[in-house]
């Protein structure tokens, strides 16, 4: 079942930038990768640094995907799901999104 959770609108995701949200126990980092309606959504917390910080990571393209570099030990995990590229054991959650009149909710179903 969908539990969709409004975050903030779109227009609030400078596009090339992240922002955090709080929703329900999770802090979620949103990304914006360009100017398009398209948004990512990882869980904030850098798993090496146990720190709050994706969201004001550095979004970049490796082998056609769009990761985002942690600010702090510039480990990188991959915007569609999650996966850290350095190390696989250190994987972090995505979330689903949808952009529904012009907001940005996510899906909180686990």
């Amino acid at each position: 079942m969908k539990n969709w959770q409004t975050l903030c609108a779109l227009e609030d995701i400078t596009p090339g930038c992240g922002v955090c949200a709080q929703a329900g126990e999770w802090q979620i980092a949103l990304f914006r990768p360009d100017v398009q309606s398209t948004v990512f959504a990882l869980n904030n917390i850098d798993p090496f640094a146990q720190a709050s910080v994706l969201s004001r990571g550095i979004i970049g393209e490796h082998q056609g995907e769009l990761w985002v570099a942690s600010p702090l030990k510039k480990q990188h995990f991959r915007l569609r799901d999650g996966l850290c590229m350095e190390d696989e054991a250190f994987n972090i959650e995505s979330f689903e999104i949808q952009i529904s009149g012009g907001n940005v909710q996510v899906n909180l179903a686990r």
